[in-house]
């Protein structure tokens, strides 16, 4: 079902609607089943998701261990993942099943990962010979790969067919997906070879082939493909949908751009959370495991600033002939941290978009050293007039300005160089750039005025 027709048929919520989950609760403890069902149905979908996702766990539960209420497939699909395996927890295997029958493969799939596995061999065994087979291929690749992504179901029609007999075809076959904008073309080998939008097939005489009408297929997509690549490819090219094939290039599935935006988007989440250092954490986790997630962070970030400490430590006995030092200190180490920070931040997207390339490095490189050259003089001015006011030294404006430059220089070399090397050694650049970039900056930053300050005093 498209976006527009649920729009049309059903009454959309934009607001949230604190009263209403009162009622809801009200009715949760009253045993009322039929008020919340017909109350969903008359939703979006994903306003009745938000519904159950702003309950408490404790009505949750309540709500699906209710007598007379199934919770709607299209409903448990909305529902964030944190939320379906909290649910999972609390379905027979029978409801369950009934939910990945009435969802599409890349769907069924996604909740299906959330099941126990000591419960996933019996709901596979109660499904259909076909479907099971079909999620059982796609449970088999790799988590972020191309096949989890992809939709089993889609339309695809022999090359020498008309255009009669494709739409004869259409008509007449139940098997098909409810709705499709393309139709794939393929050989004698099931090997995709050409696309032609649905519209175009209403427009064009029965007796013309098919093959006159298609668009060649410029790319195809392996199954074993990073969903994050097949991000870039939808983005780069404005796609709709893509063939994805085996390694035999046999077309076995297809994803389209609504796939392809969640997919965006939960990568856009992740490097967010991944440079904050609290990785895949959800508003519904508990204290401890998000205690747990956070600590590591946490306990690197010690390490490092005990390291910086050791670092102003060197210059005791310049801190000591001129204390006022330790109290600007801060300033030049912030400042550092920050221009870092927003370079590190542009690098990882770039990197995670495929923007930056070995073309191109050398002109960014040069680029973040004039950003550093730029913005280090235009604060460095800030700063040594505000000293200047405040203590009336000439010396000391001149330390915490030949500073600044110094830290915004290193600030945005290193914002660039340590997610592109991090990169080089196969780490994820989003999990570990953001530590060791504050701590260089913080480093360099106390380093450079501490030195400048012991050089000129």
């Amino acid at each position: 079902m498209t976006l527009i027709k649920k729009i049309k048929d059903k009454k959309v919520n934009f607001e949230f609607n604190k009263e209403f989950i009162k009622v809801v609760t009200d009715k949760i403890a009253s045993n009322d089943a039929p008020f919340i069902t017909s109350s969903f149905k008359e939703m979006h979908p994903a306003d009745a998701a938000d519904i159950v996702e702003h309950l408490s766990q404790n009505d949750r539960e309540n709500l699906i261990k209710l007598n007379n209420f199934n919770i709607d497939p299209e409903v448990f699909i909305e529902l964030n993942e944190s939320v379906q395996s909290e649910i999972i927890k609390f379905l027979s295997s029978e409801a369950i099943v009934r939910i990945l029958k009435n969802l599409e493969s890349d769907d069924a799939i996604a909740i299906l990962e959330n099941v126990e596995e000591k419960d996933k061999n019996s709901i596979l065994g109660a499904l259909p010979p076909k479907d099971r087979f079909a999620l059982l291929e796609g449970l088999s690749y790799p988590e972020d790969s191309a096949a989890r992504l992809m939709q089993r179901e889609f339309t695809a029609i022999p090359s020498n067919w008309s255009v009669g007999q494709t739409i004869d075809y259409l008509r007449e076959n139940k098997d098909l997906p409810d709705q499709f904008l393309e139709i794939y073309i393929v050989d004698e080998n099931f090997t995709p070879i050409g696309v032609v939008p649905s519209s175009k097939v209403l427009r064009t005489p029965r007796e013309s082939k098919m093959s006159s009408i298609m668009e060649e297929i410029i790319f195809l997509v392996p199954v074993d493909m990073d969903r994050e690549e097949v991000g870039n490819l939808f983005e780069n090219y404005n796609l709709n949908s893509a063939c994805v094939i085996d390694k035999n290039n046999k077309l076995v599935g297809m994803i389209t751009s609504d796939d392809i935006l969640t997919v965006l988007k939960e990568e856009a989440e992740e490097d967010a959370l991944r440079l904050a250092g609290v990785g895949d954490e959800e508003i519904t986790d508990g204290v401890i495991t998000k205690t747990k997630r956070r600590f590591n962070w946490l306990l690197l970030n010690l390490f490092t600033a005990f390291l910086a400490t050791y670092c102003i430590s060197l210059f005791g006995a310049t801190i000591e002939q001129m204390v006022v030092l330790a109290f600007l200190m801060p300033i030049v180490a912030s400042m550092g941290g920050n221009a870092g920070m927003q370079t590190l931040a542009v690098t990882v997207r770039t990197l995670a978009t495929n923007d930056l390339t070995k073309n191109n490095f050398n002109q960014n490189i040069l680029k973040e050293f004039n950003i550093g050259v730029l913005n280090g003089i235009i604060f460095a001015i800030i700063s040594s007039l505000i000293v200047q006011a405040w203590f009336q030294d000439a010396k000391l404006s001149l330390i915490i300005s030949i500073s600044m430059v110094i830290t915004m220089v290193v600030a945005g070399l290193f914002g660039i160089l340590v997610p592109v090397t991090l990169k080089k050694m196969k780490i994820d650049p989003a999990i570990a750039s953001s530590v060791f970039v504050t701590t260089i900056t913080d480093v360099i930053g106390f380093v450079s005025f501490l030195g400048v300050g012991a050089y000129f005093l």
